[in-house]
């Protein structure tokens, strides 16, 4: 997670099935993962684990012998239509070129006849024309040549370097960078299951951005609801000049707007200007300030309080959670999942469900990410991503219990999960039966 192109679903799972981590089969990935060749990723895998296969057709034995006989980068349409059809390498490359266009419809109706003859002169048969014809079609719209897959792996080798080597800073850096497939919250869950520690923000603490150390992550201030970047890099800059000497130091020399010191408060980011500890006591000093603003003649909001605040029960700390969590979209301390799993024992954490292979579970997981698609009978179902805190879960919704439970599902939510554990290649999956939100 966090590494350019290998960490969504599909391509994490992939990387799972294949088991091998080099940089050539990276690059074959890259390619093949594309969503119209679904059907040779798994042939893919089978072949790449020592699945026995026969060539396309015996003139393309070396012409694809490096990709296990299967078509997977762009160049590989020009290739086969010189080497089975007789094209010039000119009018290959035209063919390669006009499946990602448009307009494509009415000019591949021209390559497939030429295509076709050509192949007929050769002696192929109209099922392998058909087979063959359907896989090159596969890099209708979205594919790549090979040197771009090759460029694609380096980045992701070197993002993946970076998150071993320095796993704070990195993490760091693809939160403040707004991620990539994931939320903010999947990142910061991650980070914990990295064994990394997640500190609050701080105003005396906190840059703009998030910051990595050792072992230690610090929130930036930019995760922090309504909070504007003017009103972020003013607590900066007050603060470099001078400390703040406490709230009313800092009301009066940041002049933050209302909503702004209420998610500061809520997102814990005033806790080290709070001696008691007590975050009701700064929502009591707020309101007590701007009743008298409200009067003629009253002092700003950032004036004194006028009334010294009388002792206030703190937020209980659930209450006191769910604020954070609406202010920061994710918990520093703790995984949602965490605070209401007593409630639904017994249930499978994510990191044991490979020894529960071929079993029925319950699952208390945190919805992340799903992929809706359609079966060859038009039928809808959806992969959907979960997790707890202790890793990811990939799960399948056939198409009659997604039909069932799809009105349910929203992503940031969590649900208890009823279903068969399955192993695909080492890739280990949850094929759910019955959800329940919890």
């Amino acid at each position: 997670m966090g590494c350019f192109y290998i960490e969504s679903p599909a391509m994490r799972l992939l990387q799972q099935k294949a088991g091998s981590g080099d940089f050539e089969q990276l690059v074959i990935q890259s390619s093949i993962i594309r969503p119209a060749a679904n059907e040779f990723v798994r042939e893919y895998v089978r072949r790449l684990h020592g699945g026995t296969w026969d060539p396309l057709h015996p003139l393309l034995e070396r012409v694809l012998d490096e990709t296990f006989g299967l078509m997977v980068y762009q160049e590989d349409v020009s290739r086969v239509a010189v080497a089975l059809a007789g094209f010039t390498h000119s009018d290959a490359d035209g063919l390669r070129k006009v499946l990602s266009k448009k307009d494509r419809e009415v000019r591949l109706r021209d390559y497939r006849e030429r295509f076709s003859a050509g192949c007929r002169e050769r002696r192929l048969s109209k099922h392998e024309i058909e087979r063959i014809w359907s896989m090159m079609m596969s890099f209708d719209g979205y594919s790549f040549c090979k040197p771009h897959s090759a460029s694609y792996a380096r980045v992701s080798f070197q993002s993946a370097y970076l998150k071993t080597h320095f796993p704070a800073a990195f993490m760091a850096a693809v939160i403040s960078n707004q991620g990539g497939y994931y939320s903010t919250f999947s990142y910061v869950s991650e980070a914990k299951r990295m064994g990394l520690s997640i500190d609050p923000p701080d105003v005396h603490h906190s840059l703009y951005h998030w910051q990595g150390s050792s072992s230690r992550i610090r929130v930036g201030l930019q995760a922090i609801r309504d909070l504007g970047r003017e009103t972020a890099l003013r607590i900066i800059s007050c603060r470099t000049e001078q400390t703040f000497a406490g709230f009313t130091d800092f009301l009066q020399r940041v002049h933050p707007a209302d909503n702004e010191v209420r998610s500061l408060i809520d997102g814990g980011a005033l806790d080290s200007l709070n001696p008691c500890g007590n975050r009701a006591s700064l929502f009591w000093e707020i309101a007590s300030r701007k009743q008298c603003r409200t009067k003629p003649g009253s002092p700003a909001l950032f004036a004194d309080a006028p009334v010294a605040p009388p002792v206030l029960e703190s937020h209980d700390r659930l209450e006191q959670l769910r604020r954070e969590y609406r202010t920061l979209g994710f918990l520093c301390g703790h995984h949602p999942i965490t605070l209401m799993r007593k409630k639904v024992e017994p249930t499978t954490r994510a990191c044991d469900l490979p020894a529960c292979i071929g079993r029925s579970v319950r699952f208390a997981g945190w919805l992340l990410t799903g992929k809706l698609v359609s079966t060859k009978t038009g039928d809808v179902m959806e992969f959907l991503t979960f997790e707890d805190e202790t890793g990811l879960v990939e799960t399948t919704f056939f198409p009659g219990t997604y039909r069932r439970y799809a009105h349910l599902l929203a992503s940031r939510k969590p649900y208890l999960l009823g279903g068969l554990v399955e192993s695909d290649y080492g890739a280990v999956t949850l094929t759910v039966d019955s959800v329940r939100p919890l």
